[in-house]
């Protein structure tokens, strides 16, 4: 049998440092913690079979957010996908914490996936445009273009907050620490 799988020590190490951006951004992209957690499973499967000699922890990490936004494309147009429907209402579950913008967080949620994706890996994973572009697949004017179109949707669906005023997406402490 021949042995060109990574190491075990490798895979442990990818999915502590990386697990939880790939399960989140699964679950953003989802909805549902059960597809999530299968992406997730097949992403780590997908990573312990290649052979990519990855120059830097960043590089190791865009290739798993990378692989996750394709494994969650690849779900989301199988028959199997598109006939069911979730098992559990998971409204809260993509939101990074509990953190008074519970909100703002709900109306993310409602953004189409396009939009949405790149708001939560620019907001909450804390990537620049010219990062999210090969990650999504496209150029960084349309991530730009993207991130435009999504603020002004979150404007519109927030106008009615109590100060009248949209409430600002930043990403939280606890997320920027741990980048």
């Amino acid at each position: 049998m021949q042995n060109n799988l990574r190491s075990d020590t490798f895979l442990y190490d990818a999915m502590e440092s990386c697990g939880d951006a790939v399960y989140r951004l699964a679950l953003c992209r989802l909805g549902g913690r059960a597809d999530a957690e299968d992406v997730y499973q097949e992403v780590f499967l997908r990573l312990l079979r290649d052979t990519t000699d990855f120059r830097d922890d960043e590089h190791l990490k865009a290739w798993l957010l990378r692989v996750t936004v394709n494994c969650c494309n690849d779900l989301r147009r199988s028959a199997w996908f598109r006939r069911t429907a979730p098992l559990e209402a998971a409204p809260d579950a993509a939101a990074p914490v509990q953190d008074g913008n519970d909100e703002l967080w709900q109306a993310v949620r409602t953004l189409p996936d396009d939009l949405r994706i790149v708001v939560w890996l620019h907001y909450v994973e804390g990537y620049g445009t010219d990062e999210i572009a090969p990650l999504v697949g496209c150029r960084p004017a349309t991530v730009r273009t993207r991130l435009h179109r999504a603020r002004k949707k979150l404007r519109i669906e927030l106008e009615g907050n109590d100060d009248g005023q949209p409430e600002q997406l930043e990403p939280t402490e606890e997320y920027q620490s741990a980048r």
